[in-house]
């Protein structure tokens, strides 16, 4: 009887604690970006084209993260500064077309909270960032009959560092991040 019971728990904590596939829903959600502009004001933008994946328990924890994001999707609702941006002198967008972040560490901080660390490669840098975390919730989609997953994820780079423009007093060298998912169970 303890051996019966033991399996059965082991087997209950294998499926409470599985690992499935999870991509973003495009519709829903937002890679967006502001940076200092003049040391006076802050410039927001965003990439419309991107493509997150996920792997992580029905709960949303233990999540490891791939990003791919395209360079030439950047909007800053400005036409000529999106230009601006994919030339040479910021991105090189027909050099470098993709944004990459690979997680390589996840560690749960709070009910809802996570920190997350990877790999983010840009303009042909890679460099490691650490990223902070929020499960906003987890529900079964009405429509679909599927797990979908709310998240925020913030944090921070210095473009500089990743030979992202100039040196220059009209842009603050760090760039803030907030990037809003709702994620699909596949």
């Amino acid at each position: 009887m303890k051996n019966t019971t033991l399996i059965f728990a082991l087997v209950i904590s294998m499926a409470v604690s599985a690992q499935s596939t999870w991509k973003s829903d495009g519709a829903h959600s937002k890679v967006g970006f502001a940076i200092t502009h003049l040391m006076i004001s802050e410039v927001e933008g965003h990439f419309g084209d991107f493509d997150i994946t996920a792997t992580a328990t029905d709960t949303f924890e233990d999540a490891e993260f791939t990003v791919d994001i395209t360079t030439t999707s950047i909007d800053t609702d400005n036409s000529r500064r999106d230009d601006h941006l994919r030339s040479d002198d910021f991105f090189a967008a027909e050099t470098y077309p993709s944004i990459t972040f690979k997680s390589t560490g996840y560690e749960k901080t709070g009910d809802k909270t996570f920190t997350l660390t990877g790999d983010l490669t840009m303009h042909g840098v890679t460099k490691p960032v650490t990223l902070e975390g929020r499960v906003n919730g987890v529900i079964t989609d009405q429509r679909s009959q599927k797990l979908k997953a709310g998240l925020k994820i913030t944090g921070a780079v210095n473009r500089l560092e990743f030979g992202v423009g100039g040196d220059t007093p009209t842009l603050g060298d760090e760039v803030n991040l907030t990037i809003n998912l709702e994620m699909a169970q596949q």
